[in-house]
Formats: C-alpha cells, sequence, structure tokens
C-alpha cells in the first residue's frame, strides 16, 4: 500500500496514488447511484472484501490523516461504532419491569 517514512522527521507524502484515490472515492462515492461494491470493482478492480482490507489499514496510516482528516476521522469512528456494536452484549430486559 504505501512505505512508512525512514523517520519522524522526513515529511514526504508516501501514500500511493491509489491510497488517494480511494480515500477521495470515501469522500463522495454516495453520490453515485450505483452501490458502493460495484462502484469499488469498477473503479478500484477490487473484490468488497479486499477494498475493506486495505481502507482499514489506510485509515490508520498518519500520512492519511495528514492527507484528508476529515474523512479518515469519520471512517475510524464507523469502524469504531462497528467494533463497539460487536463486542458489547445484547441489552438484557429486566424481567421483573413488566
Amino acid at each position: 500500500m504505501h512505505i512508512p517514512p525512514e523517520s519522524e522527521d522526513d515529511h514526504t507524502v508516501t501514500l500511493t496514488q491509489r491510497d488517494r484515490e480511494i480515500l477521495n472515492f470515501e469522500r463522495t462515492w454516495w453520490n453515485d447511484p450505483a452501490p458502493k461494491d460495484v462502484q469499488v470493482l469498477e473503479r478500484f478492480e477490487l473484490s468488497a472484501t479486499r477494498y475493506h482490507q486495505l481502507l482499514s489499514a489506510l485509515i490508520d496510516d498518519v500520512e492519511a490523516m495528514a492527507y484528508d482528516p476529515l474523512v479518515v476521522r469519520r471512517l475510524q469512528r464507523h469502524r469504531d461504532r462497528r467494533r463497539r456494536a460487536r463486542l458489547e452484549p445484547p441489552a438484557v430486559e429486566d424481567e421483573g419491569s413488566r
């Protein structure tokens, strides 16, 4: 996907063209009437699974955050909500409150 910088002092952008295109796509994909997985396949020639694997790694990249902080933070929030929903036990109704 990308090569990490050699040191903290190296401020060159290391995102690949595809990384930037993915972030740009995430900014506007819902404007297209086609389903997202169809758009991903047509635009990036990736399965939905592979696309989300790449996206998950990309949104943890500091260079991605520098490139488009609003999109990256939004995607991180969505991921964190989905994670919490999977990990939290379902709410149990109290039998005595009926």
